[in-house]
C-alpha cells in the first residue's frame, strides 16, 4: 500500500475520488490530464494498482466501471503508525494546558 501511495499521480486520483466518488475512467482521466500529460492507458494502469492495494473499489453500472475511494486501509495505517505515536504527546499537552489553567 505504501508503494501505491508513493506516486503523486495515484495520490491525485485518490484526492479526486475523495472529492467525488463514483467516477468513470474518462472522468478521472480529465482530472489527471489537468495536472500531467498522461494517457488514458496510464490512468488505467494507476487505477489498477490502487485497486490491487485495496484503496479503490469499483462497481459496474451499465457499460461504465465506476471507481470509489476505500479509505479503510488508510485509516488502518493512521491508527497503526500515526495515532499510536501522537496520542501520548497530545495527552501530555492537554494535561499541561489543564494544569496551567488551574487557579493557584
Amino acid at each position: 500500500m505504501f508503494k501505491a501511495l508513493a506516486d503523486p499521480t495515484r495520490r491525485l486520483l485518490l484526492d479526486a475520488l475523495f472529492t467525488k466518488g463514483g467516477r468513470s475512467l474518462g472522468d478521472l482521466e480529465t482530472v489527471v490530464t489537468e495536472h500531467t500529460q498522461m494517457t488514458r492507458f496510464g490512468v488505467s494502469k494507476h487505477l489498477r494498482l490502487l485497486e490491487q492495494a485495496g484503496l479503490v473499489l469499483t462497481r459496474k453500472q451499465g457499460r461504465e466501471k465506476l471507481h470509489y475511494l476505500n479509505a479503510v486501509p488508510i485509516q488502518v495505517i493512521h491508527n497503526r503508525w500515526i495515532d499510536k505515536y501522537t496520542q501520548t504527546h497530545v495527552t501530555a499537552l492537554a494535561d499541561l494546558k489543564r494544569q496551567l489553567e488551574e487557579p493557584t
